[in-house]
C-alpha cells in the first residue's frame, strides 16, 4: 500500500483478498513510510499518519488483516519481508511519479522469482493503462475514451469479507504517537492544517455528510461558486483525502452519479474534474517521463518560451522573496499566504499565482522549479500529478493551446490582476486572507503559551 491509504473502496485490497482466498493463503498490508518523500513536512505526513493510524485499527478490527509499516528503503524492506514471510504474491498500488515507478522496479528486481507481482491502478476509476496507451494533449482528446470505458469500470465496489485463512506470520507493533511526535518536530517549519481531520471516516463525512457534506449541503452552487476564490466551501474540499487515497474516486463518483437528477450541471462539472481532469493528469506523468520540466512541454510552447526567455521583465523576484509573499502584487501576495497558513490556495488562484512566478523569474525553468517546490511544501496535496499538471498547464501551456504572442509569455495563455478583477471581488479576497492569516498566527501564539504553562507545571 502506497498510495491508496484506504480499507473501504480500494481494488487492490479487494484483489490481494481475493487471490489469497483463491490460494488459500493469508493476507497482510505493508506500507514503508519515505523519509521526507519529495520534501513533505510535518504539514503533509502529519496528515497521512493520523489517516494510517485509523487504518490500522480498522483493518485488523474489521478484517482481521494486520498492517505492517516499515522505515527505511522500500527497495530493502519489502523485499526483506516477502522473504521473511515466504510470500508468493505481491499486489501494489498505483502511481505515475518517477519516483514510486523507479522504488517499483527495483523492488521487482529483488524479489524471489517465486513471487508473483500485480499492480492495481485502485487510484483512477478507469485505470491509467487502460484509459490510454498513450500521451494525450488535452482533456478533449482523453475525454472520450475515458466515457466510453466508464460503463465497464464505474461499478459498485464487491463487499469485501476477512480473507478465509488467518495471518499467523510477522507482525510489527507501531508507536504511532512517538512516530507523529517526531515528524512534526522534524518538519515543523510547515505545520499541519486545523481545518481537515484526516481518515477514511473524515473524507465520508465531507463528501456526504449530513453537516456539512459536499454532495449534501454545498453541490447545487458548484458550477459558478467553484471559480470564486471568495467562496472556499464552494469547492468540494475532497483534494487532501483524494490525494492520500483516503477516499476512492469512484465512490465519490458513484455518490454523485445517484443525485444527478437533483443537480445535473452541478454534477456533470464534478464529475469532468475528478474523472477527466484527474485521470488526464495521471496519463501525463504516466507517459511524460519529464513531468516536471520544460523538457515535457509541447515543441511550441518551449519554442514560444525559450524565444521570450530574454525579455525585460518589471519584476525580478527571488525565491525567498516569493515564499515570504514579498511582492509589489497584493493579490499574489495573498494567494501565497493563503498557501503557506492555510494548506490550500484556491484552485483559480493558483492559476494567477503560478504564472505571475513565469512573469517576475529569470527564466521559464526557473519559474517552474520555484512553483514546484512551494507547491510541494505548502500544499496538503502537493507532490501530486494534478500539482505537477497545474504548474506545468499555468507555466508550459500543457493541455493548452497557444494564444495571441505577448513579451515573456510567448503564446502561453495569460493572466494579471485586472482580469481578476472583472471575475470576483479581489479586494475582498485579500481581506480574507489576511482574516485567515492573522486567525491561524493567534491560534500558534495560543497554543505556544499553552504548551509552555504546561512545561513550567511539569
Amino acid at each position: 500500500m502506497f498510495r491508496d491509504q484506504r480499507i473501504r473502496d480500494n481494488w487492490a485490497l479487494i484483489h490481494a483478498v481475493d487471490q489469497g482466498n483463491k490460494a488459500n493463503a493469508p493476507v497482510a498490508v505493508a506500507f514503508n513510510l519515505f523519509d521526507q518523500f519529495l520534501g513533505a513536512k510535518a504539514r503533509q505526513i502529519g496528515f497521512m499518519l493520523r489517516g494510517l493510524k485509523q487504518l490500522q485499527g480498522d483493518l485488523e478490527e474489521t478484517l482481521q488483516i494486520p498492517f505492517l509499516l516499515f522505515q527505511g528503503e522500500a527497495e530493502k524492506t519489502i523485499p526483506d519481508f516477502l522473504r521473511e514471510c515466504g510470500a508468493s504474491l505481491l499486489v501494489t498500488d498505483f502511481s505515475p511519479l518517477r519516483e514510486i515507478q523507479r522504488c517499483k522496479e527495483e523492488i521487482c528486481k529483488r524479489v524471489s522469482d517465486l513471487v508473483t507481482i500485480h499492480e492495481v491502478d485502485a487510484h483512477n476509476v478507469v485505470p491509467t493503462w487502460v484509459a490510454s496507451e498513450k500521451l494525450e494533449y488535452s482533456a478533449r482528446t482523453i475525454r472520450g475514451k475515458i466515457n466510453k470505458r466508464l460503463p465497464d469500470y464505474l461499478i459498485d465496489f464487491p463487499t469485501l469479507q476477512p480473507p478465509s485463512r488467518k495471518w499467523t506470520g510477522v507482525t510489527l507493533s507501531t508507536d504511532w504517537d512517538g512516530l507523529i511526535a517526531n515528524i512534526l518536530r522534524k518538519g515543523a517549519e510547515v505545520p499541519e492544517i486545523e481545518w481537515g481531520e484526516p481518515g477514511e471516516k473524515a473524507a465520508m463525512e465531507v463528501l456526504v455528510g449530513s453537516k456539512n457534506g459536499f454532495l449534501t449541503k454545498r453541490l447545487k452552487g458548484y458550477s459558478a461558486d467553484r471559480n470564486n476564490p471568495l467562496k472556499p466551501r464552494g469547492l468540494s474540499c475532497l483534494s487532501p483525502y483524494l490525494h492520500f487515497g483516503q477516499i476512492s474516486a469512484q465512490r465519490c463518483a458513484l455518490e454523485a452519479r445517484r443525485i444527478r437528477k437533483d443537480s445535473p450541471q452541478a454534477v456533470d462539472t464534478f464529475l469532468e474534474e475528478l474523472i477527466v481532469r484527474r485521470e488526464l493528469a495521471d496519463n501525463f506523468c504516466f507517459y511524460q517521463h519529464h513531468y516536471d520540466s520544460l523538457k515535457g512541454a509541447w515543441e511550441w510552447a518551449r519554442k514560444t518560451l525559450m524565444d521570450h526567455a530574454p525579455d525585460k521583465r518589471e519584476h525580478i523576484y527571488t525565491r525567498e522573496q516569493l515564499e515570504k509573499a514579498q511582492t509589489a502584487d497584493p493579490l499574489w501576495n495573498a494567494s501565497q499566504l493563503e498557501m503557506v497558513y492555510h494548506g490550500k490556495m484556491h484552485g483559480f488562484m493558483r492559476m494567477y499565482w503560478a504564472k505571475k512566478i513565469l512573469e517576475w523569474t529569470t527564466s521559464p525553468e526557473e519559474a517552474l522549479e520555484i512553483s514546484i517546490y512551494l507547491n510541494d511544501k505548502y500544499e496538503i496535496d502537493g507532490r501530486d500529478p494534478n500539482g505537477y499538471v497545474g504548474c506545468m498547464w499555468s507555466i508550459c501551456g500543457v493541455h493548452d493551446q497557444g494564444w495571441k504572442e505577448r513579451p515573456v509569455f510567448g503564446k502561453i495563455r495569460y493572466m494579471n490582476y485586472a482580469g481578476c478583477k472583472r471575475k470576483f471581488d479581489v479586494d475582498g479576497y485579500i481581506a480574507y486572507t489576511k482574516r485567515l492569516v492573522g486567525e491561524t498566527k493567534k491560534r500558534k501564539a495560543e497554543s505556544l503559551q499553552s504548551q509552555k504553562v504546561k512545561d513550567l507545571r511539569s
